[in-house]
């Protein structure tokens, strides 16, 4: 599975809108922008497309900038990387495709492996809401090594 720096960027930007709008304290991109290290186009690109996908709100004028459209509890993961028309498959063939994985009329012996492989990607990402990023309540080796202080 590749997730490109689209779906990436898009989950930390929202997770630095969640952890700094602060009640309906609307927050300018150039600040996360900062924060993040991510350029101020390319996060205008982003969140043009995640106000269109009704996950933000953008505020005009003084003090503007962008908030959640809903509570960082009641947004997911899975719908941010979506949001920005990134995809979570790890097959290279696409659904009900003519050609399979190998360019032929057939999949690839591990076709299956690869199809469940991507669905617990996506189950997972769904479960993880933009909430538990913000208090790095996520679950697995990386919570384990920070819990040990590595």
């Amino acid at each position: 599975m590749r997730l490109t720096s689209k779906g990436r960027y898009a989950v930390m930007a929202m997770a630095d809108l969640a952890a700094h709008q602060g009640g309906e304290k609307a927050v300018p991109l150039q600040d996360i922008a900062l924060r993040q290290a991510i350029s101020l186009s390319y996060l205008e690109q982003l969140f043009a497309r995640l106000r269109k996908s009704g996950l933000v709100e953008g505020v005009r004028g003084p003090g503007g900038g962008y908030r959640l459209a809903r509570s960082a509890a009641g947004i997911f993961t899975a719908e941010i990387i979506a949001a920005v028309d990134e995809t979570i498959a790890v097959v290279r063939c696409q659904p009900k495709a003519k050609l399979g994985c190998t360019g032929k009329s057939e999949r690839c012996i591990a076709h299956d492996l690869w199809e469940a492989m991507g669905e617990h990607i996506h189950d997972f990402l769904a479960q993880v809401s933009l909430q538990d990023v913000v208090e790095r309540k996520i679950q697995g080796r990386s919570a384990g090594l920070r819990a040990a202080g590595a």
